[in-house]
């Protein structure tokens, strides 16, 4: 950060955390220690959070005379709520594992024994899925911030959700239920 010359060169150091954030594959950080200003902002890009019971999350910019950068403001209060994000980045509120699982900052709070496996399983059932489902299921994601009404949701999503009944993985899940189905008649 000391380094930038200007707001683009500065601008140009966080496009690591986009690249996190707009991956089209799943992402998780799975957090086991402090969290603290940039690099709460790695865990903020993942799509899942998964805490450790010694989980740190600290914004920290303002205590070191700074404003957020990196999407900071953005990316917590979208995980968390207004007044979580407020708490956390202007009145340097830190929360504790436990603390962001409760504010919505992470999807769950596990022990640091199970932290690894369960990230673990998260992944391999995420990684089960087709990989371009995954990335249109992402997509979709990006977009919802647009939406205004339940119909323009509807909207947004068939045409993906049409894609996906053509694909091979679909058919073939629905042929194998057919046969589940069929042998319970017969």
């Amino acid at each position: 950060l000391l380094g930038a010359q200007n707001a683009e060169e500065l601008a140009a150091i966080y496009t690591g955390f986009l690249a996190v954030a707009h991956s089209t594959l799943p992402t998780i950080a799975a957090v086991n220690g402090a969290a603290v200003g940039a690099g709460m902002n790695l865990a903020l890009a993942c799509d899942m959070i998964l805490a450790g019971e010694s989980a740190k999350f600290d914004s920290r910019f303002h205590q070191i005379a700074i404003h957020s950068g990196g999407g900071h403001t953005w990316r917590l209060r979208n995980k968390t709520d207004e007044q979580t994000a407020k708490a956390m980045v202007i009145f340097g509120e830190r929360l504790s594992g436990q603390q962001a699982a409760d504010a919505g900052l992470a999807w769950k709070c596990v022990s640091d024994d199970e932290l690894l496996g369960t990230a673990i399983e998260y992944a391999t059932t995420a990684a089960a899925a087709p990989k371009a489902l995954v990335a249109k299921t992402k997509e979709t994601f990006s977009k919802l911030d647009t939406i205004g009404v339940s119909q323009e949701s509807v909207d947004l999503e068939t045409t993906p959700q049409f894609w996906a009944m053509q694909q091979p993985e679909f058919k073939e899940f629905v042929a194998n239920l057919k046969a589940t189905i069929a042998a319970k008649k017969g």
